[in-house]
């Protein structure tokens, strides 16, 4: 049953060689296997994605993935110490301050990868 099945985030790209430049470069992955034409980076607790070549690659409008993190604060200083760029969005009901958002129990940033899909960095909020 798919329940019981782990789950694995495709990340569609335009530019393979591009890309692995911003995510093992920028964002400090590791490549664990080259695949079908495409990289495979193990994340925290044994979880990981697959980056894959698409003619589709940053279509999308919405989010991709997310890392869920301890300290989004942390995280979004590191990234840009980096040169990664984060979005800044107006959604009512979220208070937007440093790139992090935060409303809907969480805070959540937001950046995107070279290829133009959307990824965040999110730590859950117990203060709602």
């Amino acid at each position: 049953m798919l329940k019981n099945a782990r789950i694995v985030p495709y990340i569609p790209v335009a530019d393979v060689a591009r890309a692995r430049g911003f995510y093992e470069g920028k964002l400090g992955l590791e490549p664990k296997e080259l695949y079908a034409g495409g990289v495979i980076y193990e994340c925290g607790g044994g979880s990981w994605v697959f980056m894959y070549p698409s003619a589709g690659a940053g279509t999308s409008k919405a989010s991709t993935a997310f890392w869920a993190v301890e300290d989004v604060a942390a995280e979004v200083a590191e990234l840009k110490k980096r040169g990664v760029v984060f979005e800044e969005y107006d959604f009512p009901g979220i208070k937007m301050e440093g790139s992090i958002a935060s409303g809907g129990g969480a805070k959540t940033a937001w950046f995107k990868d070279t290829e133009g899909n959307i990824l965040a960095i999110s730590q859950r909020d117990s203060s709602g």
